[in-house]
């Protein structure tokens, strides 16, 4: 069977025996752009209008994400365009989370044509700048608030984000534009060493102590006067839905529109999983890994799980390769966290509860002993991968099954008959 898989802007032909099964994204019906954003617009949940709160904002700060998130900001602004460009006060802050700033290339990603309008009055957040911070507060689970400033001096916020399900959170978007995404290193560090539990998994958000705790830290934020639009994309980024109004109402709603997406029934699981990150989200192999994480959701135990992706910047958080390297094998790297954590650890605890059970082998950009350094075997072609890992299955006395991911960052499949 021929499939072909993305690897960075282009598609590689490889050749897979049967049975052999492609899970990506739902088809679902994609109504007209312009249409989805202005009714979204026009009847926002808990608003009036966005008219209405831009017009009442004497100081506007419009919070959007990085180029790691393929979020169709470009197109928000441009129909917010004729509001946004006459404002009196309006600044953008660029939700990096602990990401670097974007390039110029992906500023103009971002932007698309509304760059040129808006460049003077965009700002990355610096996470590691502490004289960018203010502090507001702690939440309930001790997490101590430190936020970019722009926020509080603006108080009036736009949010643009996108919903998809996200293999810690439960899901991106709403709450996660603030926390991460415009929080302090050592905020979003608090936060993120929840991550460890085995209840801070994709889809879940009931008990998921993550999102509790994003979620709580948005009741210290409560004197900000924020309007949301979430949107979900399609598999192919196609804009599906857009929801608008209260960040927790228009969060909720996008929810629903993006499990039709992106939750995708499986029969039965292969022994063999290839899981790629597409681009954007091949940046680096600390955002790679979420195409990891998806994918063991398909994989039997004693299976090969392969990765691909470019991991055009390399490794990415580098407490995240620290980890994997301090171990011999993926079980000590769990001995480890019982004893220490710091920011990226939790990426690290995902993919070692990965290599426990299966093995991981990868095809990227990378040099063999980062690779190797990473927990995961290393290979320079997805073809010479998918014949090894058929040779080992048949060695085990298996026979080779096989689940294609073209789009792993953004899959979920779940065991229900497909």
């Amino acid at each position: 069977m021929k499939v072909h898989i993305p690897y960075g802007k282009e598609r590689i032909a490889v050749t897979i025996p049967e049975p052999c099964h492609t899970l990506v994204p739902n088809k679902v019906i994609v109504n007209d752009q312009d249409t989805l954003i202005n009714d979204a617009l026009e009847h926002p949940l808990g608003f009036k209008s966005y008219d209405e709160f831009a017009e009442r904002a004497d100081r506007l700060l419009v919070i959007i994400n990085d180029a790691t998130r393929p979020t169709p900001t470009a197109k928000i602004l441009e129909y917010l365009l004729p509001v946004l460009a006459s404002h009196p006060d309006v600044k953008f802050l660029i939700a990096t989370g602990v990401h670097r700033p974007p390039t110029e290339e992906e500023y103009r990603f971002i932007f698309g044509e509304t760059y040129e309008v808006f460049r003077r009055r965009t700002y990355a957040h610096d996470a590691r700048n502490d004289d960018d911070m203010t502090y507001l507060g702690k939440s309930k689970n001790g997490t101590e608030m430190y936020i970019n400033k722009l926020v509080s001096e603006y108080k009036n916020i736009l949010v643009i984000g996108s919903v998809e399900p996200h293999y810690f959170a439960g899901y991106t978007g709403g709450r996660k534009s603030f926390l991460p995404g415009v929080a302090s290193y050592k905020t979003i560090e608090m936060n993120h060493k929840l991550a460890l539990s085995d209840n801070a998994r994709s889809l879940a958000l009931d008990g998921n102590p993550v999102h509790e705790d994003m979620v709580d830290a948005m009741h210290v934020l409560k004197d900000l006067n924020v309007f949301s639009i979430q949107t979900v994309l399609t598999g192919d980024h196609k804009l599906y839905a857009v929801t608008a109004g209260d960040l927790h109402q228009s969060f909720d709603a996008a929810i629903e529109q993006s499990n039709q997406v992106f939750c995708v029934p499986l029969k039965e699981k292969g022994n063999i999983v290839i899981t790629a990150a597409p681009y954007p989200m091949d940046i680096d192999l600390y955002q790679s890994q979420k195409a990891l994480d998806n994918g063991k959701l398909a994989l039997e135990d004693g299976g090969v799980i392969i990765l691909i992706s470019k991991c055009r910047d390399g490794v990415g958080e580098d407490a995240f390769l620290e980890l994997l390297g301090k171990a011999d094998c993926p079980k000590r790297i769990m001995d480890i966290l019982g004893e220490e954590y710091k920011l990226g650890y939790h990426k690290a605890a995902k993919m070692a509860q990965i290599g426990i059970r299966a093995d991981m082998w990868a095809v990227t950009d990378l040099d063999d002993e980062i690779i190797k350094k990473s927990q995961l075997k290393p290979y320079k072609t997805i073809q010479l991968a998918i014949d090894d890992a058929v040779k080992l299955m048949k060695k085990k006395g298996k026979k080779p099954k096989t689940i294609v991911m073209p789009a792993g960052s953004l899959t979920v499949p779940y065991l229900g008959g497909a």
